[in-house]
């Protein structure tokens, strides 16, 4: 749907090690860096990047949500984005509102963003 998604952070040091962290389990590295008021793109294997870049201005609310190909992915990414300071917003388990399927965790990032994984294949 979207190539790239860019957005200033507060602490672009403390947000770019919880999102290499908490999205390691899904496949997300460094792909280019410079400067920190020009950012850091994070990508995985499916080409669409997070670029993070350092701001003084205030982010407003921001819900990510990855894609995971197996529900140990989110269980992991969950675990890992605690581990890297984030905050729970809502542990790994089936949200039936959402479609039958729907395996996800939730976590709060540096910044106050909603931060989520999603695996939506059946018994994935």
């Amino acid at each position: 749907m979207f190539d790239h998604v860019k957005f200033g952070v507060s602490n672009y040091a403390a947000s770019k090690a919880f999102f290499l962290q908490a999205l390691e389990p899904i496949g997300v590295a460094v792909a280019s860096e410079g400067t920190p008021t020009y950012g850091v793109e994070l990508s995985s294997k499916c080409n669409v990047s997070l670029c993070l870049f350092q701001t003084e201005e205030k982010p407003a609310h921001l819900h990510l949500a990855f894609a995971a190909e197996s529900r140990e992915q989110v269980d992991a990414f969950y675990l890992k984005a605690l581990q890297a300071g984030g905050k729970d917003n809502g542990a790994p388990g089936l949200r039936p509102q959402y479609h039958a399927h729907y395996y996800a965790a939730f976590v709060i990032g540096p910044d106050g963003h909603n931060i989520e994984v999603v695996c939506s294949k059946p018994g994935a």
